[in-house]
């Protein structure tokens, strides 16, 4: 097991991720027609019938630290320093993280009827959630105990509680216009989980007392993870085999109005893992003296030891992270103005972003003010090369993070930057390829031209809704 309450402040900065990459919101390209499956990326006449990354990079990754211990956590992410000397303590204050990531492994996408504009994708993707809230103490006691009050009975300071999720995605998905205006598309999952653990400290005690010394430390909480030190994490975890098996689906609508208005609404990813393979679950509400003159590494040992010592097996089912996400756009020449808004369903958190886009012929670049419901303000920026058969794009949603980020990591200087800890950036290239999708009537054979005998999915689904 790694070091408990240490790790679940730094998880995420061993694959830092975050992102919606809303810039890609309503552009038509794979990414947009994967996440948001109502949307088509096919252009009749121009596109050819199939589009792939070919394990090409298509990922996002970002992450957000916001308290009072982001001097600190600069420092151990550009130094690997654990230094908290001017981390305050004693003063309650609550510091929060969050990370999601995004990788698509592999796409295809295939355009399958004229009628309808029927598109159909199969995609392999990792994503990953966390959410932590923890304390200044809870750093400050792995760095050092004599930062803390002697003789001093104090409660509730490394009260703490997070989440961190990694899974693999396999989706289908498939997506139909309903009629000239309005489309349908869905999303359906299997999932096999990789890498779980969710810890709840909602009760703990510290007492250093000189004269014996000897550190009284108590905890009373919940640790749930599929991995100890018996069954470490290694490149193995991350081969899906399914035993840790789930699922998920997601649906999606979009509407364009007779003034060009375009509105589209997604629920995403909503579904359940069941954690069954090496999964244990540690109960614990117990004080242990410590013996402080023994060293700092001996104290971090044995506050790791009171988990390790009650872990029981248990299976246990977690939900992954869905989302509600609405956008609405609207293209005024070269400029086209939109507005995101995502809500997570089940954890807390949510992005309100500005999406400005300004196109030139193929190329588009786009400022992206956003507004964390965590109460994180960034700015992003995109640039995109985008042909009917042939999309690049790279971007971040926190510009200024990012770069401070960057500075401060190729410098190995804990001192570069300022403000709220953060890193962003995101990237992406497709191509087409087979036969062009053209019109019926540059074409003596075209897919699905003759689909009556199937008709439109939706068409036929809402059907039992109208009164014979």
């Amino acid at each position: 097991m790694k070091r408990l309450l240490l790790a679940v402040v730094l998880i995420t900065f061993y694959q830092t991720s975050f992102s919606q990459q809303y810039g890609l919101f309503g552009t038509k390209t794979m990414f947009d027609a994967f996440e948001n499956p109502s949307q088509k990326s096919f252009v009749l006449d121009s596109s050819r019938k199939f589009s792939s990354n070919f394990f090409l990079p298509y990922f996002g990754v970002n992450g957000a630290n916001r308290g009072s211990s982001e001097t600190a956590i600069r420092r151990l992410v550009n130094e690997g320093v654990n230094d908290t000397r001017s981390l305050p303590i004693n003063t309650g204050e609550i510091n929060r993280f969050y990370q999601n990531s995004n990788m698509y492994l592999l796409t295809l996408r295939v355009f399958k009827s004229y009628k309808y504009q029927k598109e159909m994708g199969f995609a392999w993707q990792i994503r990953s959630d966390a959410q932590i809230n923890y304390t200044n103490e809870t750093l400050a006691i792995f760095d050092s105990y004599r930062r803390f009050p002697q003789q001093q009975a104090l409660n509730d300071i490394f009260n703490t509680n997070g989440y961190q999720q990694s899974y693999h995605q396999f989706s289908f998905t498939y997506r139909e216009n309903y009629n000239k205006r309005l489309a349908f598309g869905v999303k359906a999952s299997l999932l096999s989980g990789i890498v779980y653990n969710d810890l709840n400290i909602s009760d703990s005690y510290l007492y250093i007392n000189p004269e014996t010394n000897t550190l009284d430390i108590g905890l009373a909480g919940t640790y749930s993870a599929n991995f100890n030190d018996q069954n470490k994490i290694s490149s193995n975890t991350f081969i899906p085999t399914f035993k840790n098996p789930g699922v998920s689906v997601g649906f999606s609508t979009n509407y364009t109005t007779k003034k060009g208005l375009f509105l589209m609404a997604n629920i995403k990813d909503l579904g359940f893992i069941w954690w069954r393979n090496n999964t244990h679950t540690t109960t614990v509400s117990t004080t242990k003296q410590i013996n402080i003159e023994e060293g700092q590494s001996n104290t971090n040992r044995e506050i790791r030891e009171i988990f390790q010592l009650s872990e029981q097996p248990e299976k246990f089912t977690a939900l992954t992270n869905a989302k509600a996400d609405v956008y609405l756009s609207k293209t005024y020449g070269f400029y086209k103005p939109g507005i995101a808004i995502s809500k997570n369903l089940f954890y807390r958190g949510g992005d309100i972003a500005f999406i400005n886009t300004f196109n030139y012929n193929n190329f588009s670049g786009s400022v992206i003010p956003l507004y964390n419901l965590n109460n994180v303000f960034m700015v992003g920026l995109q640039g995109k090369y985008q042909t009917p058969n042939f999309e690049f794009f790279m971007g971040t949603d926190n510009l200024l993070s990012t770069a401070s980020t960057a500075s401060g990591l190729i410098k190995r200087d804990g001192t570069v930057g300022s403000g709220a800890n953060g890193a962003s950036f995101y990237m992406g290239l497709g191509i087409k390829f087979g036969n062009t999708v053209n019109h019926p009537q540059f074409r003596d054979v075209m897919p699905g031209i003759n689909d009556n005998e199937g008709g439109s999915f939706f068409k036929n689904l809402f059907s039992i809704f109208k009164r014979k």
